[in-house]
Formats: structure tokens, sequence, C-alpha cells
């Protein structure tokens, strides 16, 4: 897998690369030492001088209203790339997944709607490719991980036990190490990021820690409440933090901080504006599924946003040891014709982040 599949991922629209530099300037930060673990705190100001930070460009589109079939797609939900450049995208409305060459050249269709043998469930989301190029994809409705050849042959999948918990995400290391994180039945409150073992059981636990709180109350979705974010390195460091505080934890296989990272933080304000955009995307989100609009004030109630965004979007380990940051992308920058279009759902993460 390419390191920058990983940031491919949170942009589901593009296709990116990135441009390095290794000229420095003056780092500003601070390092200490507390009870044994390393304390990083970094300033607004970066190392890198204008003009020598590392930069996107953008190689290729996916998805286009007029086009054929094999490139419209109704909800990407996850990309990523093999060993050879191919790039898997899933389609989570068509319960697929449609692979392209590294030019976007359409190859085939893996998958498809059913629970049949090597069919999908409407909630399969998260893609993954060892590196021999097996095609692993979690199916929480069909309660089992489906595995494919490099061809896109069904394998045997393997089950989901619900009583050992719920997998609520997943990432792959790019030795081709499945870890999730599992979310155990309320009243149980706790997260646990596990090893996932071939045969489907979950294995060694690398650490545990308290669920967010964005879908822990039934019937209601808190937006913006503080959530665990996490990612895990080849050597299984899972890298770990809340998002409502610019302070991320380096915790080793056997689950000990070493290290934590930190910047500093002002938190943005939600602003009324914010709100306007956020609430029209769930209006056309719901009419579009069918919903009655006379439910809408009902849905409303459902929903709860913060007064203050979190600090960051996302943990992406990247090129030569190094870990993004993703940031925010609120709607407060967008002009009133991008308003109109504007995805929650795909456009909150931003296309930068902090290296």
């Amino acid at each position: 897998m390419k390191y920058n599949d990983l940031w491919i991922l949170s942009l589901p629209t593009l296709l990116l690369s990135t441009a390095c530099s290794t000229e420095t300037t003056t780092w500003s930060g601070t390092i200490s030492d507390s009870a044994g673990v390393t304390i990083v705190k970094n300033t607004h100001e970066g190392m890198w001088a204008n003009g020598e930070e590392w930069t996107f460009e953008e190689e290729m589109r996916f998805g286009a209203l007029e086009a054929d079939p094999e490139y419209q797609f109704g909800q990407i939900g996850w990309i990523t790339v093999g060993s050879n450049g191919d790039i898997y995208i899933t389609d989570t409305q068509a319960q697929q997944v449609r692979v392209f060459t590294n030019e976007g050249q359409y190859i085939r269709t893996v998958g498809g709607a059913g629970n049949g043998p090597g069919e999908l469930g409407r909630n399969a989301r998260y893609l993954m490719v060892t590196p021999g190029d097996t095609l692993i994809i979690p199916d929480p409705t069909n309660r089992r991980i489906n595995r494919y050849g490099p061809d896109g042959t069904s394998l045997a999948s393997v089950p989901l036990r619900p009583e050992e918990g719920r997998p609520v995400r997943y990432y792959l290391s790019h030795s081709g190490v499945l870890v999730a994180q599992i979310r155990m039945p309320l009243p149980d409150t706790l997260d646990h990021i596990v090893v996932v073992e071939s045969s489907g059981r979950f294995g060694d636990t690398l650490i545990t820690f308290p669920s967010g709180g964005a879908a822990r109350i039934p019937g209601e979705t808190h937006q913006f409440s503080p959530e665990p974010m996490w990612n895990v390195t080849d050597s299984l460091t899972v890298i770990y933090g809340v998002n409502n505080d610019y302070r991320i934890g380096m915790y080793d296989r056997s689950g000990t901080l070493t290290r934590i990272l930190a910047r500093e933080h002002e938190p943005a304000p939600v602003t009324a504006r914010d709100l306007r955009a956020y609430w029209a995307y769930l209006d056309r989100a719901w009419i579009d599924a069918g919903v009655n609009p006379s439910r809408l004030p009902e849905l409303h109630a459902r929903v709860k946003f913060a007064e203050v965004y979190p600090a960051y979007y996302g943990i992406h380990i990247g090129p030569h040891g190094s870990i993004w940051v993703q940031r925010i992308q609120t709607p407060g920058g967008l002009s009133d014709e991008e308003l109109e279009r504007y995805n929650f759902l795909e456009e909150f993460g931003s296309t930068t982040a902090d290296v």
C-alpha cells in the first residue's frame, strides 16, 4: 500500500500525492519528561518555511453525474490502493467495490448487495488490501469479514461474534495487520483497540479508552462531541487522542504511553451560519432518502450540536515515520454557492493537515 492512501481515505472524491521538501527552519516547541513520558509541545510555528512544506497535487478525480454507470457513485465509503497501484473504491449505497487502474480506468466490480457468499450488507464501508492484494471488507450487517482474491474471487469469509463487541472502526497497517476498535454494549462505556486474527476472532488488546459521545444516547446524535481518534503504525504503536483537545498519545504494543504530541489550539466556535449549512445539508439528505418533510422538525430534535468544533478531524500515518493530523473544514469560509453543494459527511475533513 502507498503511504498516501491513508490520506485518500478521508478525501473520498480526490486522489492526492505529496510533494516533499527536506529543508527546515528552527523548531520553536519544547520537549519535556513527565514520569517517563516524553511530552512534545508544538507552537503554531512549524519547522517548514513558506514554500518548503509538503503539498497536495490532484492526480485524478472519480465520480460524475453524466458518465458510464461504473463511474457513478451513490456514496463513497472508503478508498485504498493495491500493490500494483490499482484503486479500490467502496460504494456503500450500491454495496459493492469498484476497481480502477492507477490511471482511472475501470477494471471490475467486486461484491454486490445481499447476504450470500461474496455479497455485501448495507453497512459495508471499510476496505483494506493486504500486502498480497487480498481484499478485506468488514460486513457488520452480515456479521462477517468478507475476503476476496486479487482477481475479485470471493474467498472464505470469517464470522463476527456480536457477544465479543461491535467493531466501529478498522485500520490495516502497511505490514498487513488488521486492527479494530471494538465497542461493548451499554452500560459498558469502554472501547478496545484489538488485533483481528486470521480466524476473525479478536486477539490482543492494544489499548482501552472511554467511548465517544456522538451516538451513545439512543435516538440522539451529538455532533462535534469529543470522539476518540486513532491509527496504528507497522510496529502496532497506537496513535490515540480525543479530539476535543490537541493532545495525542503514542502507546507501544504493551499499551504503555511513551510520548505525547501536543499543539497550541484555540477552539473555533460553531457559528449560526455554520448551523444553517448543516441543517440545510441534513434536510436535503433526509428528503433525498424519502423522508416526508413533515417529519423534519421531529428529526431536528434528535440532533444536537456542540458550541465549538473539535481540535482535529483524524489521525493518519504518513511517509518517513510522520504523523498527519487532519484539520476540520468548517462551512464558515465557503461562499453561498459552495454552501448549496456542501456535503457534511464528505467535506468535514479538510485538505490541510499538521505533519
